[in-house]
């Protein structure tokens, strides 16, 4: 059953990021442009995936376990350290230079698109580097 859960979030997740625009980095980019031709739609598709995840987390930072009877492991930091602000900062680079962030890369490379299936590498690459890096 959690396989299948699973499968159909992912389905659900990858239809919501093709129907809100996230797999086209030009909309991205124009979304990250606010000094010049600025589009704002990509903050109402964030909204809205807050105004969804909101109190789906409130419920569920009280159970023990998930829907699936797995046991929930939700964030308990609340710091804010050299490593989230560098690695924060990283990502919004990254996000910036290439129009994508990870789940909606995965979905554009899935779909064949070559600047998609690079930044798909190179994303995993960096976590395998990291991985590496945080062993050492």
């Amino acid at each position: 059953m959690f396989k299948l859960i699973s499968f159909l979030s992912g389905i659900i997740f990858g239809l919501g990021l093709i129907i809100s625009n996230m797999v086209n980095p030009a909309k991205v980019t124009a979304f990250l442009d606010i000094t010049g031709a600025w589009d704002p739609s990509l903050a109402l598709v964030m909204a809205g995936a807050i105004a969804m995840a909101m109190p789906v987390f409130q419920v569920a930072k009280h159970k023990q376990r998930s829907a699936c009877d797995l046991p929930m492991q939700l964030p308990t930091s609340k710091v804010i350290d050299k490593r989230l602000i560098i690695g924060s900062s990283v990502f919004g680079v990254g996000w910036g230079m290439a129009g994508f962030c990870p789940a909606p890369a995965l979905v554009s490379a899935a779909s064949g698109q070559l600047s998609a299936i690079i930044f798909s590498l190179a994303m995993l690459t960096g976590f395998y580097v990291f991985a590496w890096l945080e062993k050492r």
